[in-house]
């Protein structure tokens, strides 16, 4: 094999390996009384279009600043680019109607504040630790 080619089947095998690390779970504080919320849930709650799951439950996006699992998370489950969604909100601000999700640099970031505040929703990899918090199915 010549070092070109081993060096694309190289490439090749990370952009597998960093697509798996992108799996997004949906976490919650442990308060939360959902186990289970839909896309279209999610897609309300992180538009700033509601602030409640169809259980009643009382909740708060949480955002990470970008990379891989945002990108993931996005157009998994709320069918937005990262420019879309941030109009969405700023519009949202600028008329007084809601105010900026708390934003992360970091899914350990993220998981520590879900954990420490009530009623707080947000994302991470798969692969992330995330003891503290509850892991939502996504129907």
């Amino acid at each position: 094999m010549t070092k070109l080619r081993i060096m694309f089947v190289a490439a090749f095998f990370l952009f597998l390996a960093a697509g798996a690390n992108a799996q997004v779970i949906v976490i919650a504080n442990s308060g939360v009384n959902a186990n289970s919320v839909s896309k279209a849930e999610l897609g309300r709650v992180f538009t700033g279009a509601s602030t409640r799951l169809l259980d009643g439950s009382h909740v708060t996006p949480a955002l990470l600043k970008d990379g891989a699992v945002h990108n993931q998370f996005l157009s998994d489950y709320i069918d937005k680019s990262p420019i879309a969604l941030i109009v969405v909100w700023r519009g949202l601000v600028l008329s007084g109607q809601g105010n900026m999700p708390k934003a992360f640099d970091s899914e350990e970031a993220m998981v520590e504040y879900v954990a420490r505040t009530p009623g707080a929703i947000g994302y991470i990899g798969k692969a992330t630790p995330h003891t503290g918090v509850k892991v939502l199915t996504v129907d």
